[in-house]
């Protein structure tokens, strides 16, 4: 009888440990009824819609737009005078082909060896330079036009019922920007159309022009910093094996993953939190300094800077940019390698 009465409490005991540990103690199964719980869900769905747009966010919407239009027309400006290069290479990247993605501000192309090349081979190629345009610098980022944000995923058949319009516009315009405001979407808020766009600049002087250069990279800081803002509010995706974005708190179901080798995706996208960077890119390039060679050489690709794009064409017009970028530019450093011989000369 003791035996048995001790035996007892220790389960008991063990009984109370697990409970206090974590562990469940129901011994019964919960059965959940999802026909019940789905107009629930709708109706949380359709509640949380009405905290959109926020109004706290909509002079921040209006603020990108007004840059990225100030962005566009003064790098088209400025590419009148400062001549892009853009590499014509082809790229097999696992079953589709596109263009290598290198560009370089300056009269002739540089001489670092950095193309992929054809079918995907070692990065010791030269590229093939030819002249490049505003989509180069700029690079378009496009996405689903939604007529609401918390509107029904889009379907893969339903792919062509939406048009596509850039990431950035859809953002602003989720986020309470006017979108027949004449102000705010101008003519150039597609970057196809706003190529070559600008006319009569061809006079302009040294200093209209860093005038024009320090707008432009204002401009370009305000587009970065408010799309950056807009993200901590508005939830937008990217595909984690190419560069498809999505604004809305989740993503499409259009099976256009270019990724073909994992076939049994069948081209549909893995989402994840899209940045800054996925929506608008900064186009990183190698940057001449003053005591660098005329070309920049592939024995010195470790002392040359490394800055976006937009950058490098503002400095190169005469603007000042901030101290923060002076580590990325490397405004003091070597332009090469260091000969022993010489310094034991000296």
């Amino acid at each position: 009888m003791a035996l048995r009465k001790m035996l007892w409490h220790d389960i008991l005991l063990c009984a109370k440990l697990s409970g206090f540990f974590g562990y469940p103690r129901r011994l019964y199964a919960t059965k959940v009824d999802l026909k019940k719980l789905r107009p629930m869900i709708l109706k949380r769905i359709e509640q949380r819609s009405h905290a959109y747009p926020v109004r706290a966010m909509i002079p921040v919407a209006n603020e990108v737009l007004l840059a990225r239009n100030a962005l566009i027309h003064g790098v088209s400006t400025l590419l009148n005078h400062f001549p892009l290069m853009a590499c014509k290479q082809l790229l097999q990247h696992w079953h589709y082909i596109k263009f290598c993605p290198e560009i370089h501000i300056g009269e002739q192309g540089h001489l670092i060896q950095t193309c992929w090349g054809y079918k995907r081979r070692a990065k010791s190629r030269v590229h093939e330079w030819v002249k490049g345009g505003l989509n180069d610098i700029l690079v378009p980022v496009e996405t689903f036009h939604l007529t609401n944000m918390f509107q029904s995923v889009i379907r893969h058949n339903q792919r062509f019922d939406f048009d596509r319009i850039p990431a950035v516009v859809e953002l602003c315009w989720q986020a309470g920007a006017d979108p027949h405001d004449e102000n705010l979407n101008s003519s150039s808020w597609n970057l196809e159309a706003a190529n070559g766009s600008v006319h009569g600049t061809e006079s302009l002087s040294p200093n209209d022009l860093a005038f024009i250069a320090n707008e432009t990279f204002k401009a370009w800081e305000i587009l970065r910093s408010g799309v950056e803002k807009l993200l901590l509010v508005y939830p937008a995706k990217v595909c984690k094996y190419c560069s498809e974005v999505h604004v809305g708190p989740s993503g499409h179901k259009a099976r256009l993953c270019g990724v073909f080798k994992y076939e049994s995706w069948k081209g549909a996208h893995f989402w994840m939190k899209a940045n800054v960077d996925n929506l608008v890119p900064p186009k990183i390039v190698w940057r001449r300094r003053p005591q660098d060679p005329p070309v920049l050489m592939n024995e010195g690709r470790d002392f040359y800077g490394r800055v976006p794009a937009v950058l490098d064409l503002c400095t190169k017009a005469g603007a000042i940019v901030p101290v923060k970028y002076n580590t990325m530019m490397k405004v003091q450093g070597l332009s090469g390698p260091v000969n022993n011989k010489i310094l034991l000369g000296h």
